[in-house]
């Protein structure tokens, strides 16, 4: 088996889309960063990638078994062993995991360009070890709260963010099924459209402003959202998460 010694790792926590497990350059200085002391590399099927990156699906029990026990964290001078950690690659992609215990990948990280060149060094002529995945990835379905990555292509760490916080709160406004608010908010998105807005119904009116925000980003998605998300507690924190100015880890 191969391995890796002395991997910066910055975990992300229960995300299924890969999109939202940062690459280096969008790391922030207050990112929780971890060093690995030792871990073990295999390489994965571009199906099996794909699957763990973007699911929180189980990870094959054999693959598991592989990996036991094998990796190790060090915190304060302290080697910590870690029940199920590895990093894995397709040859294209490469992400660290670790199930915390579990059978699901829980934590997923990217690793810094120095150790992605080694583990492509590493991998190069290695063989290819299969694995039998019990949930097939195409049977995932993507939502308001889970969008498609086309939805989050080319998009940075922070509009990514704010993206998801709009949809969270349309999803809401989605679930108070309010047609006067909706037409008040789906107005301010589009004011040029207000007569014929004044005759929707809620589901069209929520649909057609789903539909118009869904696409790319920019000041006047931020606007939207500002304004939204005005007044309620918990959105409002996840604005401030991301509006204020925070240096990259570059």
């Amino acid at each position: 088996m191969l391995y890796l010694h002395d991997v910066w790792v910055n975990w992300f926590e229960g995300e299924e889309n890969g999109y939202n497990i940062c690459h280096f350059h969008e790391w922030r200085k207050e990112d929780g960063i971890e060093l690995l002391d030792q871990v073990p590399l295999l390489k994965v099927s571009s199906a099996l990638f794909e699957f763990i990156e973007n699911n929180l699906s189980d990870v094959p029990q054999e693959l598991m078994e592989e990996v036991y026990q094998k990796a190790f964290c060090r915190k304060n001078h302290e080697r910590i062993q870690l029940e199920y950690c590895f990093v894995m690659s397709d040859g294209k992609g490469i992400m660290a995991i670790d199930t915390m215990g579990y059978q699901i990948p829980i934590r997923k990280s990217r690793l810094i360009p120095r150790q992605e060149q080694l583990v492509y060094d590493m991998i190069k002529n290695a063989p290819e070890k299969e694995y039998d995945v019990v949930a097939k990835a195409d049977s995932k379905g993507y939502h308001i709260l889970s969008p498609e990555p086309t939805t989050m292509q080319g998009l940075t760490r922070k509009e990514r963010q704010l993206k998801q916080l709009l949809f969270m709160a349309l999803d809401q406004l989605h679930t108070s099924k309010n047609t006067a608010e909706i037409r008040y908010w789906y107005t301010e998105w589009s004011p040029d459209k207000y007569s014929y807005i004044q005759h929707l119904d809620f589901e069209d009116a929520w649909h057609e402003l789903f539909e118009e925000t869904k696409s790319g980003w920019t000041g006047k998605h931020e606007l939207l959202c500002e304004r939204i998300i005005k007044g309620q507690p918990f959105f409002e924190k996840l604005w401030e998460i991301e509006v204020g100015d925070r240096p990259s880890m570059l």
